[in-house]
């Protein structure tokens, strides 16, 4: 279990944008930031190993990788949880996931109001994280609110107003995306709390769009 202080490789490319970074404590040592519209798979491990260099540390002298887990883009997700997992079998280190929703609250304390965030999923869907669960939802089907709330995400700013619009006290807290220091913040959160470590798992939150034909798999080829 990583301490306080650890020393961590951290991964995200569960949105839009994509990061690696290695920090150590609150102290980010370095990192590597964009939005590729293609080669995500390539260009992550490339950034944590320029990351790794510039921060002086092996892969092996981390205490720990952590990685959000989602609710995101499935590409994204598959490309960081494979990294991460990958590093850490080889360095021996222990993975551990954040999700999205927490990587956000770890760096808005004393909101003094729950805290939603809502981003954008495919096919003009949101992903709504809340309470500690996340769903998908079409977006005339958001739920209203049982009181104030914040809101964070790539979608908050126009969400807040449509339920403010609506009489509701809603209010965007201005963080659209995961940080670096979010997502160790929530680790160290959670693990202060002594709740155990989230699997480096992808969170999935809709079904999956590939299916089985209906007439079942064609049967292999005779030899």
């Amino acid at each position: 279990m990583a301490p306080p202080a650890a020393r961590l490789l951290v991964l995200d490319a569960a949105l839009k944008s994509a990061r690696a970074g290695v920090i150590a404590g609150d102290r980010v040592l370095a990192a590597r930031e964009g939005a590729p519209e293609t080669g995500l798979a390539d260009l992550l491990p490339l950034w944590a190993a320029d990351c790794l260099a510039e921060s002086g540390l092996a892969a092996a002298a981390l205490d720990g990788i952590a990685v959000t887990i989602g609710p995101g883009s499935f590409t994204g997700l598959r490309a960081s949880l494979a990294l991460a997992q990958g590093i850490g079998v080889a360095a021996g280190v222990p993975v551990h996931g954040v999700t999205v929703g927490e990587a956000m609250a770890a760096i808005l304390p004393g909101l003094g109001r729950p805290l939603w965030v809502v981003t954008t999923a495919r096919r003009g869907r949101l992903f709504l994280e809340r309470n500690g669960a996340a769903s998908a939802v079409d977006e005339p089907d958001l739920p209203a609110p049982e009181g104030p709330i914040a809101i964070a995400g790539d979608r908050a700013a126009d969400i807040a107003a449509r339920l403010a619009a609506a009489g509701i006290d809603a209010v965007p807290t201005g963080i659209e995306t995961c940080t670096i220091a979010g997502i160790a913040a929530a680790l160290r959160q959670r693990l202060a709390a002594g709740l155990p470590p989230r699997a480096a798992a992808p969170l999935y939150v809709d079904p999956p769009e590939a299916r089985l034909p209906a007439a079942g798999l064609r049967p292999p080829p005779r030899r």
